[in-house]
């Protein structure tokens, strides 16, 4: 196994960074800190409420190298982390406290905010991938197509409004005024893909997004392989046994769905698409996605199987 694989997090110096705007951020923020005093005497604590004023801190977290930086906020406050420790020292210990928390389930960390700080005290660390588009990390899913139109419709008024429902609601409605399009997937082997009226291509890093659906039924954060679909448009009537695979990933077997893995996607459109990664616009096509192995050193409970592979290097 590899270094990292059975060890517990080493906690001689701790960083714990918490957005308060996240749903339970208020409730979490005493809980970690009094289970981080109770194992480290160097722990500095960086309450934010969102926004710039947490890239700010995560900064300086990240600066004064912690052993363990506890993160505690949805995929977007996460992410953001996971980007600056990357191919660092440091090991990242994620409290789920957004709405999807895709990246957590993803790694089995529990839900319950009392687990996820066990978890962190007796979880062990292991090293998984991040995902690239032009250099920029990304955890769970970047995408092309429906997928960026349902980002733009769901407004923080719609979730307010319509709760969880707010995701097929601006599924349906971005699917209504969607526009097919033609990519060239150019994949690492030298083999290329070039596919006509496309409502999608998502390209999976971990194994859950979009709040509990699956990429594909063997896609792992560890196995140094960014899962491909392709959706092609069809009826209505197609897309509702589409969307009926989602959650388990069994949406790569449909006819309508192509399906890759590659260490690197060249994605090539006729005119220039934006990029959702991790439910944030963040690049446009022509774009490259590959999968930066072991980038980063993360805690998991110990029973987790998202790291199953974590340490067998001869892939």
């Amino acid at each position: 196994m590899h270094q990292h694989s059975s060890a517990q997090p080493r906690t001689d110096r701790v960083a714990v960074v918490v957005n308060t705007a996240a749903r339970r951020g208020a409730r979490a923020l005493p809980l970690v800190e009094a289970a981080m005093r109770g194992v480290s005497d160097d722990v500095t604590v960086h309450p934010v409420h969102g926004g710039l004023e947490l890239v700010e801190a995560l900064e300086d977290a990240v600066e004064s190298e912690p052993d363990l930086l506890v993160v505690g906020g949805g995929d977007g406050t996460i992410g953001c982390a996971a980007a600056m420790v990357a191919h660092t020292s440091s090991t990242l210990g994620v409290l789920p406290l957004g709405t999807a928390n895709d990246f957590a389930r993803t790694l089995e960390i529990p839900g319950d905010l009392a687990a996820a700080v066990d978890t962190l005290l007796h979880g062990h660390v292991v090293d998984v991938d991040l995902g690239r588009v032009d250099g920029r990390a990304y955890l769970n899913v970047a995408s092309v197509g429906l997928s960026v139109a349902v980002t733009q419709r769901l407004t923080p008024a719609l979730k307010q409004r319509l709760g969880r429902l707010a995701y097929p609601a601006a599924t349906l409605a971005a699917y209504r005024s969607h526009r097919p399009f033609a990519a060239r997937l150019e994949l690492a082997d030298g083999s290329v893909l070039d596919l006509a009226d496309l409502m999608q291509v998502a390209v999976g890093n971990g194994r859950h997004y979009g709040g509990g659906l699956t990429v594909a039924p063997d896609a792992s954060i560890d196995d140094h392989l960014l899962d491909v679909y392709a959706v092609e448009q069809g009826r209505l009537r197609d897309h509702v046994s589409v969307a009926r695979l989602l959650r388990t990933g069994h949406l790569v077997e449909h006819d309508r769905v192509h399906h890759v893995t590659t260490r690197r996607l060249r994605l090539v459109t006729d005119e220039p698409l934006p990029v959702n990664l991790d439910g944030e616009i963040a690049a446009t096509t022509t774009a490259t996605f590959e999968v930066d192995r072991n980038a980063l050193h993360v805690v998991v409970p110990a029973g987790s199987r998202a790291a199953r592979l974590d340490g067998r290097r001869g892939h």
